[in-house]
């Protein structure tokens, strides 16, 4: 049977943030615990990395990232009164000062291969790209002339070369960027173009 996090040579660090190199994790849309909604995030040693668990029941206008020992991360929030999507995210559990917002792009003005936008109070920060439906997108860094920060890939099995679906994918991350910041990102995807 084909595992979700296949045990191979890594390309990051132990420690996510240390690394030259992109880290790869697979992200799983399912959450370790019963009778929730959520992701499940590993390296690619296998070992937990980030997890979200939200109860079936519950809104999903308030979802926190956290490590795997369940310690909170980021919190991430939907805007209430606002026109189009419109997501925050902050640091922990605090509900003050956000880290930064995304917007949908609802635009048809605009470039249509953009998906969202991520800013500051004034300042652009990374741009969307792709389809999160085909789990094919890259986020660009405004700063950086729209370098690749991180990208989101549909996911192989090892031998075969055998898709696993929408529910499992890579996350990769470039070292420029906190791969708490590329999950929250993902997270932030999955609620605005959800298929219910």
């Amino acid at each position: 049977m084909t595992k979700v996090h296949p045990k191979f040579p890594n390309t990051c660090e132990e420690s996510l943030c240390d690394s030259k190199a992109a880290a790869v994790l697979t992200v799983w849309k399912k959450s370790l615990l019963f009778n929730c909604d959520g992701f499940t995030v590993y390296n690619s040693s296998g070992d937990l990395v980030f997890r979200v668990d939200n109860y079936m029941n519950s809104t999903k206008d308030n979802i926190v990232l956290m490590d795997a020992s369940g310690l909170p991360l980021l919190s991430i929030r939907r805007k209430k009164l606002s026109l189009g999507d419109c997501w925050m995210v902050y640091d922990g559990e605090t509900q003050r000062d956000p880290i930064f917002t995304a917007r949908k792009n609802v635009s048809i003005m605009t470039n249509r291969r953009s998906l969202a936008w991520v800013s500051t109070k004034k300042t652009l920060l990374y741009e969307i790209e792709g389809s999160f439906g085909q789990r094919s997108c890259k986020i660009l860094d405004e700063r950086m002339n729209k370098k690749k920060a991180a990208e989101i890939k549909r996911k192989e099995a090892m031998v075969g070369g055998v898709a696993f679906g929408k529910d499992v994918f890579k996350l990769i991350v470039e070292s420029e960027m906190e791969p708490r910041v590329a999950m929250a990102f993902t997270i932030i995807l999955d609620q605005m173009f959800r298929s219910y």
